[in-house]
């Protein structure tokens, strides 16, 4: 009797770690999120003018000082200042959507079509963390084909850059929104499975599938639904 107990009870264990992992990773998600709104007011009101004419330069540099601020989290994962680059972190990312929000206001029904990415967001997400969470199921088998679909997602974007084809940047937020989504089953499913325990690591990466999502739906919200004045 004492094995069979001895199993429950580090299976027990096991299962309040990681539910202290999800209440974690979902309380410090919600916190990121104050810093990513007070970058995103900031962001609309910059002018990203210098954006426009280096492009390229412009993209490759926002993606080294984002990796930057990945690799500096991934090293303090295990301390307070962890916390702190993951929140400047997400206000940094919040004034990168000073772009795309400042599009969307000039539209007649901007403000209502950023609402509608937000609330669409909110379900997807609500919707695949519930799935991941009540059913436990492994969905760590996704993850190679998810890590090699964002890798030719970050290429047809940069090439995007210089072919500016409209069709493409549609197809690559369509495709983008579903790549985005698959990863919410896949991180959520991670905390729950035990694969990650550590939580400013499982909010990093569930931030940024929201973030990717909400901007992917907010531009083609804007191509189909957009009203110019």
């Amino acid at each position: 009797m004492q094995p069979v107990q001895a199993v429950g009870n580090v299976s027990t264990e096991l299962a309040i770690q990681q539910n202290r992992v999800l209440r974690n990773t979902y309380t410090l998600l919600a916190l990121s999120l104050l810093p990513t709104a007070v970058g995103a007011l900031v962001g609309v009101q910059l002018n990203f003018a210098f954006m426009a004419g280096s492009p390229i330069i412009s993209f490759l540099l926002f993606l080294a000082v984002a990796w930057g601020f990945m690799w500096g989290i991934g090293k303090a994962k295990n301390s307070g200042f962890g916390v702190i680059l993951l929140l400047g972190f997400t206000f940094l990312m919040g004034i990168m959507l000073g772009p795309i929000l400042q599009v969307s206001l000039g539209f007649r029904n901007g403000g209502a079509l950023i609402a509608t990415a937000a609330a669409g967001t909110s379900i997807i997400f609500l919707t695949l963390a519930g799935i991941a969470t009540v059913t436990k199921k492994d969905f760590g088998f996704m993850g190679k084909f998810l890590f090699v679909g964002v890798i030719l997602l970050l290429v047809a974007m940069l090439a995007n850059i210089f072919l500016q084809i409209p069709a493409l940047s549609l197809t690559i937020s369509a495709i983008a929104v579903l790549i985005f989504s698959a990863y919410i089953l896949y991180d959520v499913s991670r905390i729950v499975t035990g694969g990650e325990d550590n939580y400013i690591v499982a909010t990093l990466s569930i931030y940024l599938d929201i973030y990717n999502l909400f901007v992917h739906l907010l531009n083609l919200l804007l191509a189909f639904a957009g009203e110019r004045d």
